[in-house]
């Protein structure tokens, strides 16, 4: 039987998200839930109870880290492993923060080998693969 891991991405680029999601489902391994508006990614997250969260920091309305700071206060979603997937490069403090709620920070671009094996490492330190 083969076991596909589910995975939420949170960004308000639907165009990223929809090769992301392709890409990733392509590989045989991955369910791919989407999620283009953040003020929704709480709730999305709570309804599809994913094994793991690709998040963006840049999004309007509510960014990243008030959506990560949600998602760590939250009972039903505090043990969900994130890894954070921005086009913030120079920023430190960004990656920083990130760090503050032990989860992976990627940059963009990015390829679907590098997000495979990030995912496949943060699954395996949070003991859910």
């Amino acid at each position: 039987m083969n076991f596909k891991r589910k995975v939420l991405i949170i960004d308000d680029e639907a165009g990223f998200t929809k090769i992301v999601k392709l890409n990733l489902e392509a590989t045989g391994k991955y369910e791919v839930i989407v999620e283009n508006q953040s003020n929704r990614a709480l709730a999305s997250a709570q309804k599809n109870e994913p094994d793991i969260i690709l998040l963006d920091i840049l999004m309007p309305k509510i960014d990243g880290f008030e959506v990560l700071e949600l998602l760590k206060k939250d009972l039903p979603t505090i043990s969900i492993p994130v890894i954070m997937l921005t086009a913030i490069t120079a920023d430190e403090s960004k990656a920083l923060a990130s760090r503050f709620y032990n989860e992976s920070y990627i940059e963009k671009p990015v390829t679907v080998q590098v997000l495979d094996e990030e995912i496949g490492k943060v699954l395996a330190r949070k003991g859910k693969l």
